[in-house]
C-alpha cells in the first residue's frame, strides 16, 4: 500500500475540484459539496495561524497566561463612560424617539458644541449632554468630568423645561380655538395600574376566603361542645320528667 494520503485545510477545494473532474465513470453525476461555490469565489486564507489581533490596551503584566489571547479586544472610548452615567440617571431618555439618519455622514462635522446644546438639524438628547461635556472638558482649563457634567445637566433641564412650557401653552391654545385631545400617556398608564390593582384585589380577596373558610373548617369541632352540652342536659331533663320510677 502506498503512503496515506494527506488532504491539507488550504488544499481541500483543489482536490475536490480533481476528484469531480476526473471521476471513475464520467456519464454518472456527482452532486457539488454545499460550500464548493463559496470557496470557489471566497478562496481560505494562505496562513493558517491565527494573527495575534490588535492590543488596544496595555496586557496585565501580573497575569502569567493571558486568557483569550487570539479574540478581538472590546472597543471602549471615553464617551461610553459618559452615556452610562447619564442614562443612569435618566433612564426614560431611552424611551425618546431618535432619528438616526444621516444625509451625507458629516452631520458630527457641522455640530459646534461651544454654542450649547442645541444644534442645527439634531434634536436635544442624552448624545447632546455628552458631546458638550466633552467639549467643555477638553476646551476649558480646570474643568474636571463632574464639574462639566453638572453645567450640562443644569443646561439640559432648563432646556426640557422650556420644551414642556411650550407643548402646554400650544395645548391650551388649540384647546381655546375647540380642538380636543385625548387622554395623556399618564393617564393611560394610570388607568392600566388601577385595573391592574383591581385584579389583584379581587383575587387576594378571594385567597383570603378561601383561607378563612380552610381555618374554619378545621375548628368546628371546638366551637359546638358547649352546644351539645346543652342539648345533652335537656334530654336527661326530658326523661327524668317521664320516667314514673324516678318521681
Amino acid at each position: 500500500m502506498g503512503a496515506q494520503r494527506q488532504i491539507l485545510p488550504g488544499k481541500v477545494y483543489q482536490t475536490v475540484k480533481t476528484l469531480m473532474n476526473h471521476r471513475i465513470w464520467p456519464e454518472v453525476k456527482v452532486q457539488q459539496p454545499v460550500w464548493y461555490k463559496v470557496v470557489e469565489s471566497i478562496p481560505p486564507a494562505e496562513i493558517l495561524t491565527r494573527p495575534l489581533p490588535p492590543q488596544h490596551k496595555k496586557p496585565n503584566p501580573k497575569t502569567r497566561r493571558p486568557s483569550r489571547l487570539f479574540q478581538p479586544q472590546q472597543l471602549v472610548y471615553e464617551e461610553d463612560d459618559l452615556r452610562r452615567t447619564f442614562y443612569k440617571e435618566h433612564p426614560w431618555e431611552l424611551a425618546r424617539p431618535r432619528m438616526i439618519i444621516e444625509m451625507d455622514g458629516k452631520d458630527a462635522q457641522r455640530y459646534d458644541w461651544s454654542k450649547g446644546l442645541v444644534q442645527p438639524g439634531m434634536p436635544l438628547c442624552g448624545e447632546s449632554v455628552v458631546q458638550r461635556q466633552m467639549w467643555m472638558m477638553y476646551n476649558i482649563p480646570d474643568m474636571t468630568k463632574e464639574k462639566a457634567y453638572d453645567i450640562v445637566r443644569r443646561e439640559f433641564y432648563a432646556l426640557r423645561q422650556e420644551e414642556d412650557i411650550e407643548r402646554r401653552i400650544a395645548k391650551e391654545e388649540a384647546q381655546m380655538v375647540g380642538a380636543y385631545f385625548g387622554k395623556s400617556f399618564l393617564q393611560v398608564g394610570v388607568e392600566l395600574e388601577d385595573a391592574q390593582y383591581q385584579i389583584w384585589l379581587n383575587w387576594a380577596g378571594k385567597q383570603i376566603s378561601a383561607v378563612q373558610a380552610e381555618q374554619s373548617q378545621a375548628y368546628t369541632t371546638f366551637g359546638d361542645e358547649d352546644a351539645e352540652n346543652t342539648k345533652l342536659e335537656e334530654i336527661e331533663e326530658e326523661i327524668a320528667e317521664s320516667d314514673p320510677v324516678q318521681q
